[in-house]
């Protein structure tokens, strides 16, 4: 998952401010107990979510794919004061390692953590969002995207992770996760709805700001 060398990658993190202990505590934690822990979204990609949580001051985010809690949050760092984020995961295998960490984190009160299919929770959901961050199974990301769209609100911004998927949407022959972004990124750069932008953080995140 490298877009860029090794060698420019390690630079750019040792000039990306920290995340704090328990951060550190919860990656090395997913990169020794848990299956695929290259998901976790990791320190740049974190403090990028911190950060643009933290100019926009949410009442609402909206996460689909908690996995082990660490873009959750980040994510969290930036709510207002009455704001709250619901995060959805399928896995419920990692619900207590996720839950455990936010509860470390003093922003328990302010996550709602459901366990699920988000295709069906998110219909449910009554509230409007501020920011939505999609980093779930990649070939629903267009069906997400449609789902959470009319609960954004104008202004709003909705992200996607892992869009340039290694480099692989360049391929010419791709496979059926790499054909589902591509179509996502075709998608969301002809809907006039919208403005986007997709920047090479770690591997790929698409930002689009609702008009």
């Amino acid at each position: 998952m490298h877009l860029v060398s090794e060698q420019l990658e390690q630079y750019i993190t040792e000039h990306t401010s920290s995340l704090g202990s328990l951060m550190d505590e919860l990656e090395r934690q997913t990169w020794r107990d848990i299956m695929l822990p290259q998901m976790l979204s990791g320190k740049v990609q974190g403090q990028f979510l911190k950060l643009i949580s933290q100019i926009h001051k949410p009442t609402n985010i909206l996460e689909i794919g908690t996995f082990t809690g660490y873009s959750a949050l980040c994510l969290a760092q930036g709510l207002s004061e009455n704001g709250k984020i619901i995060t959805i995961d399928i896995n419920e295998e990692l619900y207590d390692m996720a839950n455990s960490f936010f509860q470390k984190s003093g922003f328990i009160n302010q996550i709602e953590y459901k366990i699920g299919d988000a295709k069906s929770i998110i219909p449910n959901l009554g509230e409007i969002f501020d920011i939505v961050f999609i980093d779930a199974d990649k070939q629903n990301y267009s069906l997400y995207y449609d789902l959470v769209f009319d609960k954004v609100r104008a202004g709003g911004l909705i992200l996607a992770d892992n869009v340039l998927w290694s480099g692989r949407v360049i391929d010419t022959n791709p496979n059926k996760d790499t054909k589902a972004l591509i179509d996502f990124n075709e998608k969301i750069n002809k809907d006039n709805r919208v403005e986007n932008i997709i920047l090479s953080i770690r591997d790929g995140i698409m930002m689009i700001r609702k008009k």
